[in-house]
């Protein structure tokens, strides 16, 4: 991405997490991008995940976002 579209996706991050503390009150939040095949990225586009995050919603929170979706995710 270029400087200026950075810019614009670290606005929009603000903007939402403004949103979804006024709608939602979350204790924390995990922010994740995947880079490339050997990252993740299954579709080669950018695109950025805002999860709010709730005391006890996992048992352990370390590790952060790969232990969010522990269920959903492939192989698992």
């Amino acid at each position: 991405m270029t400087k200026e579209e950075q810019d614009s996706v670290l606005s929009l991050l603000n903007q939402a997490q403004r949103v979804i503390e006024k709608e939602h009150a979350p204790d924390g939040y995990n922010i994740g991008v995947n880079v490339g095949k050997a990252g993740g990225q299954s579709r080669m586009h950018v695109h950025v995940h805002l999860i709010p995050r709730y005391e006890g919603d996992v048992p352990n929170p370390q590790g952060g976002i790969r232990c969010v979706l522990t269920r959903k995710a492939h192989g698992a």
